[in-house]
């Protein structure tokens, strides 16, 4: 069977993402019969989401004391870096019109 590429939209965020063909390929290997349903960035916002166990205030902070601040507290949000692909997370909700790096890809990208 040949695959194209075929334009979706995320039932999460409402963007359009494509479905490539590679991927409808590795799709029909591992014999999934339905389309994917969200973007690549909320399908790692809902694994993140999913599998974190841990409560950072829990255990008084992310490395075990307690923060005179709010960032054990801060919200963070899974996304997949614009330039590596691979998967970060962010202490801001990104905008689908504008790139989101992980924190090695921005230190390369970033004006100084």
């Amino acid at each position: 069977m040949t695959h194209v590429d075929r334009s979706l939209n995320c039932v999460d965020c409402g963007v359009e993402f494509t479905h490539s063909a590679a991927d409808q390929e590795f799709y029909a290997q591992k014999g999934f019969v339905s389309d994917p349903k969200r973007c690549a960035s909320c399908r790692a916002s809902r694994r993140a989401a999913r599998d974190s166990d841990y409560d950072a205030t829990a255990i008084g902070g992310p490395r075990g004391y307690e923060r005179g601040d709010d960032r054990a507290s801060r919200e963070y949000f899974a996304v997949i870096c614009s330039s590596c692909g691979n998967q970060a997370q962010v202490p801001f909700k990104p905008r689908m019109d504008r790139p989101v790096y992980c924190s090695d890809c921005f230190r390369t990208v970033r004006p100084d």
